[in-house]
């Protein structure tokens, strides 16, 4: 497994053809994410670099938005609180952001637990985006109601109250420092969102195939990591701690209470976790493959956009398996 150096832009690579994969179908996958918007793709191997591209004139130095996929971030950056005992998360999230954060009743804002803001399971209405007291309202006790919405930005007030510092610049101590990503947080009044170059998504990405280690370092502890991609409630099977994953019997989607049955991504490999964001910003894992895969640019179809699952990913994966397979 390499790691790229935390400063420079060296990187190592890997080539195609010894890997073995079918070199025709590459023109085919380049030309489907032009179709389809995309403004860079990266493939690593083992940490090393075998697909790098950018296209519609984004470049490698440009930096874009994650969207939900930095949902990810907030949830890797909790748990570093919590392994250096600032927080638990199965404390209440009231502990950290004191009582009246919501406009539930004092009982029902009681049982939201920091773990159910990490599983979309605070119970709170998920209709309005703008996270505001007025809009926190009840709907369903915490843990009995998976529904997908920004209450996850209270997260970065928990950390930020348990460590006392400021949420970035905790995140840039603890993580972005550690791992040589680049970015910055842009926390706006419906969205709170990262942006960074591909490299650094990639980054993040490897950092994720390897459980949470860098280099030698165990940036967060590989117990919570692995909590952060299995199932973490009996509602969903098919999300972890803002982790999206792949392989299980069902799975729900944002702004939906339906159930639809089968993988999230068929095409996809089972073991697939991945980090889902608005207008297809993906970062998907693969460790049965050593595989980190980015994609980054506007929605491939701008006409049904959706804040994380769309059926972008199934016609990605079949071009990315003509490759690879």
């Amino acid at each position: 497994m390499y790691f790229p150096s935390n400063t420079g832009s060296i990187w190592e690579t890997k080539s195609l053809s010894s890997l073995g994969w079918n070199q025709n179908a590459i023109q085919p996958l380049k030309d489907f994410l032009i179709q389809k918007n995309t403004k860079s793709f990266m493939i690593l191997v083992n940490g090393r670099i075998v697909m790098e591209e950018y296209f519609n004139g984004h470049t490698a130095t440009n930096t874009w938005e994650w969207n939900s996929a930095g949902k990810t971030l907030v949830a890797t950056i909790t748990g570093i609180a919590q392994q250096e005992n600032l927080l638990n998360i199965n404390n209440k999230a009231s502990d950290y952001l004191g009582a009246e954060w919501t406009s539930m009743p004092l009982p029902k804002e009681n049982l939201i637990t920091v773990k159910h803001l990490l599983t979309m399971t605070s119970g709170n209405d998920d209709t309005k985006q703008l996270v505001i007291k007025p809009n926190l309202t009840y709907v369903a006790d915490a843990g009995t109601r998976w529904a997908y919405s920004n209450i996850f930005q209270k997260l970065t007030d928990v950390v930020a109250n348990a460590s006392g510092k400021p949420f970035e610049t905790y995140f840039n101590e603890k993580l972005k420092s550690k791992i040589g990503m680049d970015g910055y947080w842009n926390f706006g009044l419906i969205f709170t969102i990262y942006h960074s170059t591909t490299k650094s998504m990639a980054r993040f990405g490897l950092l994720a195939l390897n459980k949470g280690k860098w280099n030698n370092e165990q940036i967060v502890n590989e117990s919570f990591f692995n909590e952060s991609i299995t199932t973490s409630q009996n509602i969903n099977p098919s999300y972890g701690y803002l982790w999206w994953l792949n392989g299980k019997t069902n799975f729900m989607i944002p702004n939906e209470q339906a159930v639809y049955q089968g993988f999230l991504v068929p095409n996809a490999p089972v073991d697939m976790y991945a980090a889902m964001g608005a207008n297809d910003q993906r970062i998907y894992v693969i460790p049965s493959k050593k595989m980190v895969v980015i994609r980054m640019g506007d929605a491939s179809d701008p006409t049904n956009s959706n804040f994380a699952v769309s059926g972008f990913d199934n016609a990605l994966w079949e071009k990315i398996n003509a490759v690879i397979n």
